[in-house]
């Protein structure tokens, strides 16, 4: 199968890295192509490590916009399928229920063939953690979450733990060991392991899970509660994910709706 949605055209920063080995190991001979295309004696390449975007030049032309875009957004695919392959099978078994629901949430957010695509490519990750043992994998992941963290500004990181999140929550029940997973990722991309409670707060309709989503006390001052969403809401801006995609910019705002849930019930129980 040709992976195509997930990385077409031009690679963007997994093209290198443990992102790019794990890449070549598990997509083997297309991968290989697409980085030759790619990454010819002709090809010079720069990286700006605050936007994420890199500017290359093959043959003496620059890359479109478009095509850097493109490039960000398969390696925010990519990077999405090695976690959630380790977060799947963090409880240490694949459930068909589990990777049915995680197919249903690629098709929901990404389309028909994201989920074809996607589901071929999580189960040849699940074979390569079966190849190299769940330690050396667990290192792999620790390494890949450090490229993304070099590579994607926070608000994209924020979008990829709520992915995960919303994977682990696929089945109906999160186990213990898939929320210590995604704490090991969140840390690993050089975010707060509070991003994780909050997001697992979301879509709740209680007054102590609108508190988690906020991450503040039900004790905490107004100012305290506003200055919390503030925050949220500057960071979980749809806007600040729309290069990703039309599909990601949308997910964002799902994410986005619950937060703004979540204060208003705040907000109705304090009678601001």
């Amino acid at each position: 199968m040709a992976f195509g949605y997930f990385i077409g055209g031009f690679l963007g920063f997994m093209s290198g890295g443990p992102l790019g080995a794990l890449a070549g190991a598990v997509l083997g001979g297309w991968f290989e192509k697409m980085l030759n295309a790619v990454n010819t004696p002709e090809t010079q390449g720069t990286f700006d490590g605050q936007s994420g975007y890199q500017s290359r030049t093959y043959g003496g032309q620059r890359y479109t916009q478009e095509q850097i875009y493109q490039g960000q957004r398969n390696s925010f695919m990519f990077s999405l399928l090695v976690l959630a392959s380790y977060i799947i099978k963090a409880d240490g078994k694949v459930m068909h229920s589990e990777m049915e629901l995680v197919r249903q949430m690629l098709r929901q957010n990404f389309g028909d063939m994201a989920s074809q695509q996607g589901d071929d490519v999580l189960r040849k990750l699940f074979d390569e953690q079966k190849r190299v043992g769940a330690q050396a994998f667990r290192n792999t992941v620790m390494q890949c979450c450090g490229q993304i963290a070099s590579n994607m500004d926070y608000a994209q990181r924020l979008q990829l733990l709520n992915f995960l999140v919303m994977i682990s929550q696929a089945d109906g029940r999160v186990d213990p060991s898939e929320v210590a997973a995604m704490k090991e990722c969140a840390q690993w991309m050089r975010m707060s392991v509070d991003e994780v409670d909050s997001m697992l707060g979301m879509g709740k309709d209680d007054l102590e899970s609108a508190y988690q989503v906020l991450g503040v006390s039900p004790n905490a001052t107004d100012d305290e509660v506003k200055k919390a969403y503030r925050r949220l809401a500057l960071e979980h801006h749809p806007d600040k994910v729309a290069a990703l995609g039309e599909d990601v910019r949308r997910a964002a705002e799902k994410k986005f709706q619950k937060i703004n849930e979540a204060k208003d019930r705040i907000w109705k129980a304090r009678g601001l």
